[in-house]
């Protein structure tokens, strides 16, 4: 069975920083493009940082550029959202995602081009 599980959210004061891991299970991240996605109350689903599979292309959010970095462990299992100097806009649910791409293609960072999800990691940033 393919999941991904997420780990490593929580409650942090502003300006202090989380790292949301997210394991793959039943597959390897090794040729995937992978996720970070965010939901707040009342928003939509938002792209907050992707990966291309292959080359390792980084896209992220204008609003986590420079405080936020995504990563995968050499081993391909799993993957990392380092958040640093948090902010309360960054409260919300957020979830790791995965997809293989097409041959010759990445996806956009954008929702409906991942398939396979995890069940989402609450942050919640306040003093």
């Amino acid at each position: 069975q393919v999941q991904l599980v997420e780990s490593g959210g929580g409650s942090v004061q502003p300006g202090g920083s989380l790292r949301l891991s997210c394991a793959a299970s039943g597959f390897t991240l090794d040729g995937y493009a992978i996720g970070w996605f965010r939901q707040a109350p009342g928003k939509e689903r938002e792209g907050v940082s992707c990966r291309s599979s292959g080359d390792g292309m980084t896209y992220y959010a204008d609003s986590v550029k420079g405080r936020f970095t995504i990563s995968k462990d050499n081993a391909g299992n799993t993957m990392y959202l380092q958040m640093n100097n948090l902010k309360p806009e960054d409260t919300a649910v957020y979830y790791c995602a995965a997809v293989r791409p097409p041959a010759g293609a990445q996806p956009m960072c954008l929702m409906r081009a991942f398939s396979n999800w995890g069940q989402g990691t609450q942050v919640t940033v306040s003093s």
